[in-house]
């Protein structure tokens, strides 16, 4: 796992919590000698406790986007329940990782461009052998289910929505 990915430190003021106001998700940061709250794979990955994402200064941008999108995507009922696990299936962990590059896109300090690099750095794999083959040609299902669930609007841009069902 490469270490050479954007932190949340690194990015603008505010930005991670201006980008995921619309979705009603409060962005807690801890600094780096706490351990974060809610965090399924340990610091220095965010955690998730209901709408709650927690964030250190050494938190990798692409592990905030990951998380968030997480709760993004998963069912109010899920949602409701929500403590450190976000669990979610195939389709949904693709959806997850389909939203993270398009919001990426729309984080100061981050690019889409950026984000796919750093899922690659990070340990992502996907079978076309990196995370720009899958998304550029592979991830029609995944922007398909997005549409479904009123995540993306028809032209494929974030619909700034929580799942309902």
């Amino acid at each position: 796992m490469d270490q050479n990915v954007i932190t949340c430190a690194e990015l603008p003021e505010m930005a991670l919590q201006q980008l995921l106001k619309p979705y009603d998700l409060e962005v807690i940061e801890i600094p780096d000698t706490e351990t974060l709250p809610g965090s399924f794979w340990g610091d220095p990955e965010a955690g998730l406790i209901a709408n709650r994402l927690y964030v250190r200064p050494s938190t990798p941008v692409q592990s905030a986007l990951h998380e968030a999108c997480h709760y993004i995507c998963m069912d109010s009922g899920r949602r409701r329940q929500l403590h450190t696990d976000a669990g979610g299936g195939y389709d949904e962990e693709n959806g997850v990782c389909y939203l993270q590059i398009l919001l990426a896109g729309r984080l100061a300090g981050m690019t889409s461009d950026r984000m796919m690099q750093d899922m690659d750095s990070w340990g992502y794999s996907f079978r076309l052998g990196s995370t720009r083959a899958w998304f550029e040609r592979d991830a029609e299902d995944a922007k398909d289910w997005l549409i479904q669930h009123q995540l993306l609007d028809q032209a494929g841009q974030p619909s700034w929505q929580l799942r309902s069902k």
